[in-house]
C-alpha cells in the first residue's frame, strides 16, 4: 500500500484527487511533523511512500513551477536513491530529475541556497523528504519548486503556517514586525501560484500509475 506524506492541507487535497484510496499524512512543513506522519503511515500499513508538495529552489536553473521527480535524497550526508519503478509510475520521464536536499531547518537566504547547491548539486530542498527516504521502504519524491533560488524568503514564512494551513495571526504579527517584507510576500504568492498550476497540469497530464 502506498502512503503519502504531504506538507500542507492544500497539497493533500491535490494528491487525493489522483490517489483517493491512499492514506495521507500531513507534516505541517516541518521535520518533526514529517516523522510523526511517516510513523502514522507505516502503522496504517503503508509499504511504499510518496513525499509530495512544494520545495525550495537551490539551483538557478530550477525556477518556480519546476516539477521534480527526484532520483535521490541527500539526508544526513548520504544520498538515498529513490525507487526507480515508483518514480516511473509518477512521471519521472516527463519531470526534471535530480536530487532533493533534506534540511531540518528552513533555508531562508539566497546565499544559503547557493552554498547548498554548490556543496550538494541538489536542485531543491525541503524538510520532509529525508524522513521519507530514511523510513526503510521504497519511496518516491514528487515536488514542485515554489520560490526563486536567488532570493531570500520573507520572515513571515517562519510563522505563517500552523496545522497544515496559513496561520493568519502569525502572518499579521510578522508583517507588523517587518512591514518591508510585503513586496517579498506578494512575489512569493505569485511564485506559489505558478507552482500550484504547474503541479496540477503535471498530474493531469501524467496521473500516477500505481
Amino acid at each position: 500500500m502506498l502512503g503519502v506524506l504531504a506538507g500542507l492541507k492544500q497539497e493533500a487535497t491535490v494528491i487525493r484527487r489522483y490517489l483517493p484510496d491512499a492514506p495521507v499524512a500531513l507534516s505541517n512543513a516541518n521535520p518533526e511533523g514529517a516523522r510523526r506522519g511517516v510513523e502514522r503511515l507505516l502503522a496504517a500499513g503503508a509499504t511504499r511512500l510518496l513525499s509530495f508538495g512544494c520545495a525550495g529552489s537551490l539551483s538557478p536553473d530550477a525556477p518556480p513551477g519546476t516539477v521534480i521527480v527526484a532520483d535521490h535524497v541527500r539526508f544526513e550526508g548520504r544520498d538515498i536513491v529513490c525507487d526507480p519503478k515508483l518514480s516511473c509510475a509518477f512521471g519521472s520521464t516527463y519531470a526534471r530529475r535530480g536530487g532533493i536536499l533534506h534540511s531540518d531547518t528552513l533555508v531562508e537566504l539566497g546565499l544559503e541556497k547557493a552554498l547548498y547547491f554548490s556543496e550538494t548539486g541538489c536542485l531543491a530542498v525541503d524538510m520532509e523528504s529525508g524522513v521519507v527516504a530514511d523510513a526503510g521502504v521504497p519511496f518516491v519524491v514528487l515536488r514542485v519548486v515554489c520560490d526563486d533560488a536567488t532570493r531570500d524568503l520573507p520572515p513571515a514564512v517562519k510563522t505563517s503556517v500552523k496545522n497544515g494551513a496559513i496561520h493568519i495571526p502569525g502572518l499579521l504579527g510578522s508583517l507588523m514586525r517587518h512591514p518591508l517584507q510585503i513586496g517579498g510576500l506578494i512575489r512569493l504568492g505569485r511564485e506559489a501560484a505558478i507552482a500550484q498550476k504547474a503541479m496540477a497540469s503535471f498530474l493531469k497530464a501524467n496521473p500516477p500509475q500505481t
